[in-house]
């Protein structure tokens, strides 16, 4: 989406989470419903939007014409630092053991992959596919809600010994209470169970990090806050996004120095990206362009 001062043009990209019942016509409806507001800024934007996407899509676009007004980057905007390139996972999705095999080696010049689970049979079966056919890469699981306590005791130990070095939302985000009552030898990461800063207070004796993303939180201005009371609360941060193009990522790209893992891998999971992209060369991304963003 676009905003205009009718000199300037800020953009922004939202991704519509079916998860939370988002679809394209709920989030353009939302960011209709403050079209005529006068005067309408990043301050005001948190109090109008609900965190989502409409409200990401449309905070980025007003940070972004705010770069473009004042002449700054956007991370000079938000007085914080940035190095040239990040180190960023690649995402390996839920599949038989030879298909993840398969698509690790494919991917073997990324220094870090994330696997994505099921909470059935086979997730050992992948994790050791994936270690096989790419032994020098580190590795992250992702669940996505999908294990039960049992399966967790089971299989945590084995994924220890395979260097895992964390595991995603293994449990339903209304009963991870659980995880207050299991060990933790791979430290586990809230996703689904985290969007906002109001979130912290409640995972902290069940999660040592969460999963940072914009179409979650609602913007970046939401996740500059989130991202410093979790640092402050204890949690380590992994930067993450939706399967999203180069101007969903290039506000998230610009925490990566807050962050302990990145895995803004969604443009290269597209057919095609935008013109002026994000630049990534063996698991590693650059800096947004000005014509791209901020």
């Amino acid at each position: 989406m676009t905003v205009s001062d009718g000199k300037n043009t800020g953009r922004g990209e939202g991704v519509p989470i079916a998860r939370y019942n988002q679809t394209i016509d709920s989030v353009i409806a939302e960011i209709q419903s403050v079209k005529s507001v006068r005067d309408l800024d990043r301050d005001k934007l948190q109090h109008l939007l609900p965190p989502g996407a409409a409200r990401n899509a449309l905070d980025c676009a007003l940070w972004d014409l705010e770069a473009k007004r004042s002449g700054k980057r956007a991370w000079e905007l938000a007085n914080i630092p940035v190095v040239p390139e990040v180190e960023t996972s690649f995402t390996i999705s839920l599949d038989a053991p030879d298909k993840v095999a398969a698509a690790a080696k494919a991917a073997a010049n990324s220094p870090l992959l994330k696997l994505k689970l099921g909470g059935d049979d086979l997730d050992l079966a992948r994790i050791e596919a994936v270690h096989e056919a790419a032994p020098t890469a580190r590795l992250l699981v992702d669940a996505n809600e999908s294990w039960s306590p049992k399966h967790y005791r089971k299989i945590v130990p084995a994924l220890k010994e395979l260097g895992v070095e964390l595991i995603e939302q293994p449990f339903p985000a209304n009963a991870d209470d659980v995880l207050e009552t299991l060990d933790h030898p791979v430290p586990v990461c809230a996703d689904e169970s985290c969007h906002t800063t109001a979130d912290l207070s409640r995972l902290r004796n069940r999660y040592e990090m969460v999963n940072v993303k914009l179409d979650k939180t609602g913007g970046l201005t939401e996740t500059l806050l989130l991202t410093k009371r979790a640092r402050e609360s204890g949690f380590k941060l992994l930067i993450g996004c939706m399967a999203c193009t180069s101007l969903g990522i290039a506000p998230a790209r610009l925490l990566a120095s807050a962050a302990d893992w990145i895995d803004l891998d969604g443009a290269l999971l597209l057919a095609h990206d935008r013109d002026h992209g994000l630049g990534y060369e063996n698991g590693r991304i650059g800096l947004p362009s000005r014509q791209l963003w901020g």
